[in-house]
């Protein structure tokens, strides 16, 4: 901040703190009442600080995830706030949740995501190799017994296991071209079988 800015704030602080004295000075004798006013005013106050601390919390529970519509074998994704679109599908019957990325190849999950849909990371052999944005990583061939999507259901996918620290598993081209039509629109990203 510049020294003009900090002459204008002092300034808004004093003429604030004047409006506030002549209020009370002018309503001196209720003081039970202004009270009252203080509370319920410091109580809107901590509503709307909390309000605006859990909008991120409250924005992702109320739009939906992922909408699955079956009978046009359909898979529609809403544009999440950070731009990328979120797909949760069932992984040897785990849920897991993949971003849809289309500069990966392959389908490529986090160990963690591995170990939730069954797989022993621990007898992997890292023979691949990945570029990524943060440099090469090695990767571990896998083949997945089943990857679902509501009712869409294929057996027998070919994945790789990230061996690097990664925080979220990619759905890559690989399984997108599974997919008729991959389409992006008003937000929303298609998937249609």
């Amino acid at each position: 901040m510049s020294d003009f800015d900090y002459a204008r704030l002092l300034y808004l602080v004093l003429l604030g703190g004047a409006i506030v004295l002549i209020y009370f000075a002018h309503q001196r004798q209720s003081w039970g009442r202004i009270t009252q006013q203080a509370m319920v005013w410091a109580l809107i106050f901590v509503g709307v600080i909390a309000a605006v601390g859990l909008w991120g919390d409250v924005r992702t529970t109320v739009t939906p995830g992922q909408t699955v519509l079956s009978r046009a074998g359909e898979v529609e994704l809403p544009r999440a706030p950070d731009g990328h679109y979120y797909l949760t599908a069932e992984v040897n019957g785990a849920p897991v949740r993949f971003v849809v990325d289309t500069g990966a190849t392959q389908i490529v999950l986090s160990k963690r995501d591995a170990e939730a849909a069954g797989i022993d990371t621990g007898e992997l052999i890292y023979m691949g190799r990945a570029y990524t944005a943060n440099g090469m990583v090695r990767t571990a061939p896998v083949r997945l017994d089943s990857i679902a999507l509501g009712p869409i259901r294929d057996h027998d996918v070919r994945a790789v296991i990230n061996e690097g620290d990664l925080d979220q598993s990619l759905l890559g081209m690989d399984y997108l071209q599974r997919f008729s039509s991959v389409e992006i629109s008003g937000g929303r990203l298609i998937l249609t079988r």
